[in-house]
């Protein structure tokens, strides 16, 4: 299961780190090694959510998740995207950035560090809006009972997420943003703050919106699939599955591409403090990228997610301590260890409350079988 599962992660590995190697010597490995270790460790969370929105698609869109997808990620985030940053702040041409990139490193970085307040805001609007809707969603499961139950009772209230989600723009834009600091100096940045935030929110309700409507599409025409699948077995037909399970599938594999460029922001920018080397960055985050997938679908065939329980909680809250770090660092850099460390410790405890909470429930079917009565806590 893990080599079946890994193996395509296991050879890019060793293709990468040989890469490196042909690149630039052994310093090139290590460097490679560590962004690789650094990509892993920040994008943990991403897997667990991956995870959750990934067990609802079929094998054959898991498998395009691991190909076309990695292509994506690898190509488009960690190559691609960082040099369309340099073009359009710089505002020259793709080709220039390009060259910019491979030979005068030191200004590429310096570029791209000046559109973060934009970046930033952009993937801290989208994440934020997902750790909103998640929280204010009324649960049958809930971890942090204290505090999810009457924030799911304030979830009934229509778009409150979304007006949340502006008030922290607003405030980040007229905080954070008016001295956001710029190579060289220091300048304003509220309006470019406020444009890409309100761009980061548009992205998720759209995309978000369509995946939601063709997965609830596709669960009312998996309803009317079975009761035809009945109704055929009793007259001994076949039916034929439906087209737009392929739809819904697709609206949620884009949801799942935007979701890891939002969730690769900060690595991306991160890889900086360690390379401004664009050939090492690609190998290494593109490497990193590739276990993340690969962890994704694991929890998905694994059941994971069905086991412990509180492990999606836990991913939702690294989520939204991921956006409001990355609308801090619109002023103040954050050190990626910490932003590391917090997603680590947030799914670590979820994981451990999933294993009190299977104990309880193990010891509580114990003590049904002498006494028939049961009593379990769901939550903390």
């Amino acid at each position: 299961m893990v080599l079946k599962t890994f193996g395509w992660s296991f050879a890019i590995t060793a293709l990468g780190l040989v890469a490196a190697v042909l690149y630039g010597g052994w310093e090139a490995f290590g460097i490679v090694a560590i962004l690789c270790i650094l990509e892993i460790s920040l994008s943990f969370d991403n897997a667990v959510v991956n995870a959750g929105i990934l067990k609802k698609m079929n094998a054959f869109w898991q498998k395009i998740f691991l190909t076309i997808g990695v292509l994506i990620a690898v190509f488009g985030m960690r190559l691609v995207f960082p040099v369309v940053i340099v073009a359009i702040s710089a505002k020259i041409g793709p080709i220039e950035a390009v060259d910019l990139a491979l030979n005068d490193a030191e200004r590429y970085e310096q570029l791209v560090t000046d559109a973060h307040p934009s970046i930033a805001a952009f993937g801290g609007m989208f994440l934020l809006m997902i750790f909103l809707d998640f929280i204010f969603e009324d649960r049958d499961i809930k971890w942090l009972g204290w505090l999810e139950r009457p924030l799911a009772k304030l979830g009934k209230i229509d778009m409150l997420s979304v007006c949340i989600a502006l008030i922290v723009l607003a405030i980040s834009a007229m905080t954070f943003a008016t001295q956001a600091h710029q190579s060289g100096g220091t300048a304003d940045k509220a309006a470019t703050v406020l444009l890409s935030g309100v761009f980061g929110l548009i992205t998720y309700l759209v995309v978000g919106g369509l995946s939601g409507y063709f997965e609830n599409k596709l669960e009312e025409e998996e309803e009317r699939e079975h009761e035809a699948e009945e109704e055929a077995k009793r007259k001994g037909k076949k039916v034929s599955a439906v087209q737009l399970a392929g739809k819904a599938a697709f609206f949620m594999f884009l949801y799942l591409e935007v979701l890891d460029a939002s969730f690769s922001f900060d690595g991306v920018i991160g890889a900086f403090a360690i390379t401004n080397d664009i050939v090492l960055m690609a190998l290494g985050l593109g490497v990193g990228a590739m276990y993340v997938r690969s962890l994704t679908v694991y929890l998905v065939r694994q059941g994971t997610l069905d086991d412990y329980v509180y492990l999606e909680h836990g991913a939702h809250y690294a989520i939204g301590a991921l956006a409001v770090i990355l609308m801090i660092s619109i002023r103040y850099q954050i050190p990626e260890v910490v932003t590391g460390l917090i997603g680590v410790a947030l799914i670590g405890w979820s994981f451990w409350s999933s294993v009190r909470r299977n104990k309880a429930i193990a010891a509580a079917e114990g003590n049904a079988d002498s006494s028939g009565k049961t009593e379990v806590s769901s939550g903390v």
